[in-house]
């Protein structure tokens, strides 16, 4: 049987609080820092080396659906009634709407040192000590909307852009490329900073969510299940269109052995981009 993906907007009041309470034991175990620490070890750059699975490339999108459903396994082995709430972005904008609540991810980081203060994983709650990152740091921290520099998040203009576009990646498959669904999505390349849609929301939350260890923030999740969700209506409008690149770069490419082609192997799953088109068996959206 399938499970419902909700609106975080929507979400009943016993939802929120079952959702946070699964988080919070999840993280209690230990396994959440291991989530955390998987996204910094997979965060590979144009500029780096070897294989870039998670970002800047074709599998940016089946990598964090994977990502996902692994820790929404995780939160249902907790209980069984939660699943991932999504943030629509295009319509709560402000910095106190919905996600951004006491009662679900709390709010804003405090000015100077950008702690965030209220809801239940502020530190002062004593039950999200960040014990996996990049900085020294063991609190979580926001910087809604960007005081020093602001920035709006996107609109639904900007991934109807992305939308509209029928055909999945391009070479070179990586952050430089202007065309194709996955990059205008991710958002790497544009004007502003080269910051869009996915991208620009990671800006706009700041703190946490501004390095790799973005996993910190519990908001990710929410970012990610909004995402996914444009992925699922990118192929329903394009339903003959696949993930590209169908085939591996050969020897002669520059992106040879560097990005996940259709059949290959996603790591560190057992599992290819092509088993990870269709998740109508496992969930849907509402």
């Amino acid at each position: 049987m399938t499970y419902v993906r909700k609106d975080a907007s929507k979400l009943t009041r016993i939802e929120r609080r079952r959702f946070v309470e699964a988080l919070l034991e999840v993280k209690r175990s230990g396994e959440y820092d291991e989530f955390v620490r998987l996204h910094i070890a997979h965060f590979v750059g144009d500029g780096d080396r070897g294989l870039r699975a998670a970002h800047m490339t074709p599998s940016f999108l089946p990598w964090h659906r994977r990502f996902l459903l692994d820790l929404e396994q995780a939160l249902r082995r907790v209980d069984s009634s939660v699943t991932v709430p999504y943030w629509d972005w295009t319509r709560d904008r402000t910095t106190t709407s919905v996600p951004w609540t006491d009662e679900l991810l709390g709010g804003n980081g405090r000015p100077g040192d950008r702690q965030v203060m209220t809801g239940p994983f502020a530190r002062a709650a004593g039950r999200w000590t960040i014990r996996a990152g990049i900085t020294d740091g063991d609190f979580l921290t926001r910087d809604l909307g960007r005081s020093r520099s602001p920035i709006d998040l996107p609109t639904r203009d900007d991934l109807n852009r992305a939308l509209d576009d029928p055909v999945y990646d391009v070479p070179p498959w990586d952050s430089t490329v202007t065309q194709g669904f996955r990059n205008n999505l991710e958002g790497w390349g544009g004007s502003n900073g080269s910051w869009r849609n996915h991208n620009r929301v990671h800006r706009w939350v700041g703190g946490a969510m501004l390095t790799g260890a973005s996993v910190n923030d519990p908001v990710f999740w929410l970012v990610h299940a909004f995402v996914d969700l444009q992925w699922q209506r990118w192929q329903r409008r394009y339903r003959g269109h696949r993930y590209l690149p169908a085939q591996p770069p050969g020897p002669g490419s520059a992106q040879y052995g560097r990005i996940v082609a259709r059949h290959q192997r996603l790591p560190p799953w057992d599992v290819t981009p092509d088993q990870l088109e269709d998740m109508s068996g496992v969930y849907r959206y509402a």
